[in-house]
């Protein structure tokens, strides 16, 4: 999508999930990416090499009173510093936080980055149109409540982050998973406390998931890229499995990243969930 529309592509390396975060993942990251063919256009940043952004926006909303500190439990803190899927909002990631619960709403200051902050999250719908999943109207007051925005570990979770380094960095389209997609409600809410304009379009597409209907993840067997690679799988049968789920061919067939690119159309591509089935494995291993 990015080649096609002559888009500059952004390299972030978003590593503020504390100690889920292994010394090796970017390296592994980055080399997977390259291996399978895709390329950026940027030096790579990583948000924790400078919090100062999240810093001056904490300060903002505190002086603004849409944001309060508050309590969490460990495993609260953790959740925040991750970016939500709609499969775990059911378990520990997302549990609602409603408004009866916050203390009195006042200007504060912020300075003890080591206390939790929740963000002033009004009773009201958010409207906007997706690109691919189409109109949207949710109201983040009604699922999440005050979400969390700042962690006991002295930085910021990923809803203040991503917004701050999107505004930052002159985001106009952000492409990602369709588990994401209330979260786009979130943050509309963040960019407008923020006096920030928020990206020109939003693009929701569809995750993979397993045959039980959640997203992929060990239960489902070592579904990693990086396995299919030292497996000796070679890039062009992981780039074929992906054209035919994305409907650019009707059977399977080893494809480049070249020809991936020249092929892709977002118009013909299926609205559906996609699943891999254990033929895909199959076909992946021959």
């Amino acid at each position: 999508m990015a080649r096609h529309n002559d888009w500059r592509i952004i390299m972030r390396i978003e590593d503020l999930d504390g100690p889920r975060i292994k010394p090796e993942a970017e390296r592994d990251a980055l080399d997977i990416l390259s291996w399978v063919g895709l390329d950026w256009d940027s030096d790579i940043t990583r948000q924790s090499d400078d919090l100062s952004p999240y810093t001056r926006a904490m300060e903002h909303l505190a002086a603004c009173a849409r944001a309060y500190p508050c309590e969490l439990s460990r495993a609260e803190i953790a959740a925040a510093a991750t970016a939500p899927h709609a499969s775990d909002a059911r378990d520990m990631h997302e549990s609602l936080f409603p408004a009866h619960l916050r203390p009195p709403l006042e200007p504060r200051s912020f300075q003890d980055s080591a206390t939790n902050w929740r963000f002033v999250m009004p009773d009201q719908s958010i409207s906007f149109t997706d690109d691919f999943a189409g109109p949207q109207e949710i109201n983040p007051a009604r699922t999440v409540g005050d979400f969390v925005i700042w962690t006991k570990r002295a930085a910021p979770s990923y809803q203040l982050a991503v917004v701050v380094d999107d505004a930052q960095q002159g985001i106009t389209d952000v492409i990602r998973g369709d588990d994401l997609l209330d979260s786009a409600a979130r943050q509309i809410q963040l960019y407008k406390a923020l006096d920030l304009p928020p990206p020109a379009h939003w693009g929701h597409l569809p995750l993979v998931i397993g045959p039980d209907g959640r997203r992929l993840a060990k239960r489902h067997g070592d579904t990693r890229i990086a396995h299919f690679r030292d497996q000796g799988v070679a890039p062009e049968r992981i780039i074929g499995l992906m054209a035919f789920w994305c409907s650019i061919t009707d059977t399977l067939a080893p494809m480049t990243a070249l020809e991936f690119r020249e092929r892709f159309n977002l118009r013909t591509m299926s609205h559906s969930r996609i699943v891999m089935r254990p033929e895909d494995h199959a076909w992946l291993a021959q």
